[in-house]
């Protein structure tokens, strides 16, 4: 993802916009973010100083967030910053609810590990556009798509929006329940 901000910097907002063509900041390639790009790397970051890991999967459902929970979760002296939303169901929402112990996979088995850091949830942030973008979004583009599926959001909200894009733009909407199968053509 930093790869693909730093390429394309004319889709980013007017201020970073502005950092990067005006100013001659790029915020994607300060010194002070170091990309880990190994195993290797993750252990010496797990065993060297103090320092804050930024890592996906925000909900915690995969990627290597996961090898840092399992090496880090069980030291108190360690926090965990949530600041996304975390959906009912993923690991990340049962952290955030004070699960102690969680099912993880290590080396191709499912093991307990136990979560003893600090949880701490920061509010506000999001990797996604909010209602209001996506239905300006959706005025803008051209042309007109054809469908539009609304998901990754909390049932309601995903029907609500679909609802609301049908009323306005007379497009035909769906709100996908999970494991429904859609065939697109």
């Amino acid at each position: 993802a930093t790869a693909i901000h730093t390429t394309y910097p004319e889709y980013l907002n007017s201020d970073l916009r502005d950092l990067i063509f005006h100013k001659g900041i790029n915020p994607f390639l300060a010194e002070c973010f170091v990309q880990v790009e190994s195993p290797k790397q993750r252990t010496e970051i797990v065993e060297g100083p103090p320092c804050v890991i930024l890592a996906t999967s925000g909900m915690l459902n995969g990627g290597p967030v996961i090898e840092y929970l399992k090496r880090l979760g069980p030291d108190e002296k360690n926090t965990l910053v949530i600041v996304g939303y975390q959906a009912e169901g993923t690991l990340g929402r049962r952290i955030q609810k004070g699960w102690k112990e969680v099912p993880l996979s290590v080396d191709g088995k499912t093991q307990t590990v136990k979560i003893n850091l600090e949880v701490t949830t920061v509010d506000g942030f999001s990797g996604h556009s909010d209602r209001q973008q996506l239905m300006e979004y959706i005025r803008r583009i051209y042309p007109k798509p054809g469908r539009v599926l609304t998901n990754h959001g909390e049932e309601g909200n995903c029907l609500d929006l679909a609802s609301s894009i049908y009323k306005r733009f007379r497009i035909p909407t769906m709100a996908p329940m999970n494991l429904e199968t859609i065939r697109l053509i």
